[in-house]
């Protein structure tokens, strides 16, 4: 273990046991080039249980980042040695970097939620980086038993549940979202079985609940998740038609008990049912 990544690990065990707050005469820059230098350490200790615990208390909780401080520190997540480190490679120990990387960023977005301080163009820069990246990022594992969680299809879809919530979103941006899932799901190489669906599903969900979209297009985005069944039979069908099921089956069981759902809950079902085999036909 090096000096520098020793002592970090000591400086935030330390931060940790006083409650996130920085002693007299410390200051996040006197730490902050260290956590984004180590934050996708391939041990699980340093990268999931210190430096974001941190970012989250010092960028959530304790609100110690300035306007400008937020700014930059989101302009470095977003960069080729953070989001897009090695972006594309699969099964090496980049993809923890990329994906610690998308945690701070959802919750900068959602610091920008509360109290916007991005401007039009950093807001469409932020945009297009995220659908970027949920396009780009082929490394799919969710907990990885030498390095534990990669989980890129979850974090970032935390990224774009913040994202669909800004008061610059619109419904355009609102449908790349939903389209970008949808080729999550599609990917054809990975079943998802660390719950991404869920994550995935979080999205539609906010964007139902808080009426983003009509429900007219939202039941048109569901009715075509059922193209992947028309597909040619091969292993990557199979992984697509799969992973459309669960997320079907995760929205079904989030919206099935709202009343005022009942097209958008029989769409769902109807989804399901196109794209599960094992379903009896109906009447």
């Amino acid at each position: 273990m090096n000096d520098l990544r020793a002592k970090l690990i000591m400086d935030l065990q330390r931060i940790e046991a006083e409650d996130y707050h920085l002693r007299e005469g410390e200051y996040l820059h006197d730490i902050l080039p260290l956590m984004l230098r180590y934050i996708g350490d391939p041990h699980p200790e340093l990268r999931d249980e210190l430096i974001y615990p941190t970012f989250y208390n010092w960028i959530q909780t304790e609100n110690l980042f300035s306007r400008e401080e937020l700014c930059n520190l989101l302009n470095t997540l977003i960069d080729e040695q953070h989001l897009f480190y090695h972006i594309g490679n699969v099964g090496d120990e980049t993809v923890f970097t990329r994906t610690f990387s998308a945690l701070p960023i959802a919750l900068i977005i959602r610091s920008h939620r509360q109290n916007p301080f991005l401007n039009s163009f950093d807001f469409i820069k932020l945009k297009n980086v995220l659908l970027r990246y949920y396009k780009e990022e082929k490394d799919l594992r969710g907990y990885v038993p030498q390095g534990g969680w990669a989980h890129s299809a979850a974090h970032g879809a935390d990224m774009l549940v913040e994202l669909i919530q800004c008061p610059e979103s619109d419904s355009d941006l609102q449908l790349d979202i939903l389209n970008s899932i949808q080729n999550m799901l599609e990917n054809k190489t990975h079943i998802f079985s660390e719950e991404e669906d869920e994550r995935m599903t979080t999205i539609l969900d906010t964007i139902i609940e808080q009426s983003l979209l009509s429900q007219k297009d939202i039941i048109s985005w569901i009715n075509g998740l059922v193209r992947c069944k028309s597909w040619p039979r091969n292993r990557g069908q199979v992984i697509s038609r799969v992973n459309v099921k669960n997320f079907l089956r995760s929205l079904y069981f989030r919206r099935s008990q709202d009343e005022r759902d009942n097209n958008l809950v029989e769409a769902i079902r109807s989804a399901e049912m196109n794209v599960n085999k094992f379903a009896k036909s109906r009447v």
